[in-house]
């Protein structure tokens, strides 16, 4: 899924079903904690310089986290899905 199509809801959802504290997911992208409540906060895309978004997704994806864009088959828009407990 492409970086820029992701929301600040979709990381703080993400975040709290991979069961991490934002200070777990700060340091696992090496962000400040300021930095991801900025892109949390987003009600649309997520704001920020591109690497360090590009950094906060691939945490959560090495904790189990799938982005789901609102283009999959199914109904609804962007989400996300825990592929690994």
């Amino acid at each position: 899924m492409d970086h820029t199509a992701i929301t600040g809801r979709q990381l703080a959802a993400a975040r709290t079903l991979a069961e991490m504290s934002q200070a777990d997911v700060a340091k696992a992208a090496n962000v400040s904690v300021p930095t991801l409540k900025r892109m949390e906060g987003a009600s649309g895309a997520v704001p920020g310089m591109t690497n360090n978004v590009a950094a906060v997704v691939r945490a959560l994806e090495d904790a189990g986290v799938m982005f789901i864009d609102g283009h999959y088959s199914g109904s609804g828009g962007p989400g996300v899905r825990l592929v690994s407990p």
